[in-house]
Order: structure tokens, then sequence, then C-alpha cells
């Protein structure tokens, strides 16, 4: 990852504005910076984080997509993790507890 001092090359996003109107220009322009990641550059430098912070953060982010990974994994691919089955939940019914 670049350093963040660094200046940063990039080419310039241009939207046309045709005669769809000015609000489809902006929606396609934000559209665009989602996609290039300037939002998500944008967030990241608008606070300064000490390196420690930085790296305990990277290391929780890694462990979260880890989990999620794991997760995803163990699901039966037909299943796909949504609605039916017999069992599980905290539904009622059954037998009860008394």
């Amino acid at each position: 990852m670049a350093n963040p001092s660094d200046p940063v090359q990039c080419k310039p996003l241009e939207v046309q504005v045709g005669d769809k109107g000015i609000e489809r220009a902006i929606k396609h322009l934000k559209r665009k910076m989602a996609a290039e990641g300037i939002l998500r550059e944008l967030k990241r430098r608008r606070h300064y984080m000490k390196p420690s912070v930085k790296r305990r953060k990277k290391m929780s982010e890694a462990a979260r997509r880890r989990r999620k990974r794991l997760r995803t994994d163990d699901m039966p691919r037909g299943a796909g993790g949504l609605g039916g089955g017999m069992g599980g939940g905290m539904g009622g019914g059954g037998m009860g507890m008394g």
C-alpha cells in the first residue's frame, strides 16, 4: 500500500451530461467514484490513525473475513442458509421446558 503522504496519480473522472438530466449524471459519477475506490480512500484519510491502531484494525478485519469465510464454507451448498429445516433457532415448538 502506498504511503498516505505520497501524491496520488489518477485519471480524471468524466461524466457526460446528456438529455437524461443532471441527476442521472450525478448518479453515474457516484457509481464511477465507488468503483474507483475514491470514496473509501476519502473516508480513510479523513482522520489520522496511529500505526498501532491501524495494525489492530487490519488484524481484526482479517479475522472477521476469516470467520465469514469459515461460516460460508461450513454451510451445505444446497441449503444456502435460508428458510425451512426442522431444527435449530430460537423458535418455540417441540418439547417444552416445563
